[in-house]
């Protein structure tokens, strides 16, 4: 799997994007970020992000794109650039109809380090150690979205597979009370040569 991580923000977008899976080693295939000036209009660093994201999609080919969860913060202006930023890349993913998967900064820094309340340098140096890199990528930014990209290789896989489970089961019980998890057993244990009564 291919994964393109994107860590929003108006003034530096980082993004990066590995490859790999669950219990082998990950690859970088190429980490950076979207930089804007912080007195151009909103509209015109909207713009130059989404422009960044669309080059980077082009280059990367991702299976699918990890984005921060934008979580409130005491700096209104801060979450609302953030916020900004994230719609953009969820936009631009969807436009190609890729897989956006929104992961929260705990649920990043306990896949990636083991506690949800790792700092950014403790993110950094697993992101380095796991990448076998020769040095911490820099600004945070990229290291981060680095992170994004791995806890969803990491854990992404699963949570579709748990999802495409769950709607296989309701399509199923919708069909009748024949196909229902209970009758599924049921039918497992005549097949065995069980019944009520007897036992083998």
């Amino acid at each position: 799997m291919r994964v393109m991580g994107v860590d929003p923000g108006l003034t530096r977008c980082g993004l990066g994007a590995v490859e790999g899976r669950p219990g082998a080693p990950l690859r970088l295939v190429k980490v950076g970020v979207v930089r804007t000036p912080a007195d151009d209009g909103i509209g015109a660093r909207l713009v130059a992000i989404e422009t960044g994201i669309e080059r980077w999609l082009d280059e990367v080919e991702p299976d699918a794109v990890a984005v921060e969860r934008v979580f409130a913060q005491h700096n209104l202006r801060t979450v609302m650039g953030t916020a900004q930023a994230s719609a953009v890349a969820i936009l631009c993913a969807a436009r190609r109809g890729l897989p956006v998967a929104l992961h929260t900064p705990s649920e990043v820094k306990a896949a990636i380090t083991g506690s949800g309340t790792a700092d950014k340098q403790q993110v950094g140096t697993m992101v380095t150690r796991l990448l076998r890199l020769d040095a911490m990528p820099k600004p945070a930014d990229a290291a981060d979205a680095l992170a994004l990209a791995i806890c969803h290789v990491w854990r992404g896989g699963a949570q579709s597979r748990l999802a495409e489970a769950a709607a296989e089961a309701a399509a199923r019980a919708k069909d009748g009370p024949g196909t229902t998890a209970a009758a599924y057993f049921r039918g497992r244990g005549r097949a065995a040569g069980y019944s009520r009564g007897t036992t083998k």
